[in-house]
């Protein structure tokens, strides 16, 4: 994978959101190429894990060595839930992580996700049968509840402590707001207060600035970093690097952003295959070439190229006048 620059410590408190549809192996090993505490994959479905679904375990493959990767595991039945785990401990993964914060409809119709704060006596059932079925860290993403009248992360943190989750990561929103309005980074405050484990703040969260008011409105020990990350593999390194009061390298540019955009096109289309992988990778070439900013023409000619030949010698012209950044 494209690799430039050093990489900050396994300890850095900046880390990678999972995200549907975009935090799968290729784009995960490119973030961590430039540096990441650690990185999440999308979030995949236990029971279809374990009953190999189509397309389901290629979301958590790893890949070999990925040292900072959780799989995220989501559902609403325990055995399952350990089952899935048992699969990914045993194929590699470093961490385990359970979602309990997606909005998604389609997810909490069926108990799971975010749903899972409406219950927590049966969300801590699932989090005790992950725990005890694998012997790799497990962590937790949440919301801050379900709705403003039911606010009960903190209780869910404590709860989570104590059956052995190592770290949780709160997104400073409910169910209810989905991704509307604000994240509420001084509500996470009360989680942070409540536990000892770490707690990572997330939502909203884009740059060095965000993610500087994130850590002194919660007091959180790090950071998550989801659609600021797209089309920017390197935010995450540059943000980690800042807060530590370093400064960070440019960002890639001339041959060294086509290199990258070019290398990250050619993983997609090996792990995927060329006619499936030139699909998935449209929506990353056109948060590339929103930097690039191309003639509208080109980018049209770039995002709806069938043949995956064509569009590597289009990349070059696409991507070689971007902006600063």
């Amino acid at each position: 994978m494209y690799r430039e620059f050093p990489l900050p410590t396994p300890d850095s408190p900046v880390a990678l959101a999972p995200l549907a549809g975009i935090t799968d192996l290729p784009f995960r090993q490119l973030v961590a190429s430039f540096g990441a505490g650690w990185v999440v994959s999308e979030m995949v479905a236990s029971q279809e894990m374990v009953q190999a679904k189509p397309g389901v375990r290629e979301k958590a493959e790893l890949g070999f060595n990925q040292g900072n990767t959780a799989v995220q595991l989501a559902g609403r039945e325990a055995h399952w839930m350990a089952e899935a785990a048992r699969h990914v401990e045993a194929n590699g993964a470093a961490m385990i992580d359970i979602n309990m914060g997606c909005p998604a409809k389609k997810v909490t119709s069926g108990y799971s996700g975010s749903a899972l704060l409406r219950d927590l006596d049966h969300a801590l059932t699932l989090i005790d049968a992950v725990v005890g079925a694998v012997d790799i860290p497990v962590t937790l993403k949440t919301r801050l509840g379900w709705d403003d009248a039911l606010l009960n992360a903190a209780e869910l943190a404590v709860r989570a402590e104590s059956a052995g989750i190592s770290r949780i990561v709160i997104h400073g929103r409910t169910r209810c707001q989905f991704y509307k309005g604000n994240a509420d980074w001084v509500a996470i405050k009360a989680i942070k207060d409540a536990v000892s484990i770490p707690v990572i703040a997330n939502g909203d969260i884009v740059d060095t600035k965000t993610a500087k008011k994130a850590l002194s409105a919660s007091g959180a020990d790090g950071v998550m970093i989801g659609r600021g990350a797209q089309g920017r593999p390197w935010i995450l390194r540059d943000v980690a690097l800042e807060l530590s009061g370093q400064v960070a390298p440019s960002a890639p540019q001339g041959s060294a952003f086509i290199d990258m955009a070019s290398t990250h096109y050619d993983a997609m289309l090996s792990f995927y295959g060329d006619e499936l992988g030139g699909k998935v990778a449209r929506k990353h070439l056109g948060w590339y070439m929103d930097i690039s900013q191309p003639e509208p023409a080109l980018r049209k000619a770039v995002l709806t190229q069938r043949l995956t030949a064509q569009v590597f010698k289009l990349l070059p012209e696409a991507l070689a006048q971007e902006a600063v950044i």
